[in-house]
């Protein structure tokens, strides 16, 4: 499997994304990362995203530590254009991490959701950051 089959939308501050990428790691794959504070994806990318992954854009929003409410992003009735406008000027709006497989397209909060779109299963135990058991010693989802 290459790293086009399997893409991360990242950022290396964020817990929950730097466990989603262990958890691809788990499963043998490495991935295309990218960045995307660094390496914006453009609008039609997040658009279609948001189609494959069978979301609405505003699903995709983070509020926390971004300038949403400044921003008046909470008003119902921006249109998607509207949204992306703003994601395009604040890149930090678009939620994390995103995950796109031959499986689908998620938006991997909680981070387990990431096994659900995996092409390959976890080859080993995994335990978040935190020490929240994921994954046992056979490769199973721990429930």
């Amino acid at each position: 499997m290459s790293a086009a089959d399997v893409v991360i939308y990242f950022n290396p501050q964020c817990g929950t994304a730097r466990n989603v990428l262990a958890m691809i790691r788990n499963a043998g794959i490495e991935p295309l990362v990218i960045e995307y504070m660094k390496t914006p994806p453009g609008r039609e990318v997040i658009r279609q995203l948001s189609v494959r992954a069978g979301v609405k854009l505003r699903d995709w929003l983070r509020e926390k530590d971004t300038p949403y409410t400044e921003l008046g992003l909470d008003n119902p009735a921006l249109s998607d254009d509207e949204l992306l406008d703003a994601i395009e000027q604040h890149p930090i709006l678009l939620n994390r991490p995103i995950v796109v497989t031959p499986l689908g397209v998620r938006l991997c909060r909680p981070s387990e959701l990431v096994l659900d779109i995996l092409p390959e299963p976890q080859k080993a135990a995994f335990s978040k950051e935190d020490g929240e058991a994921v994954v046992d010693a056979t490769g199973q989802r721990v429930r």
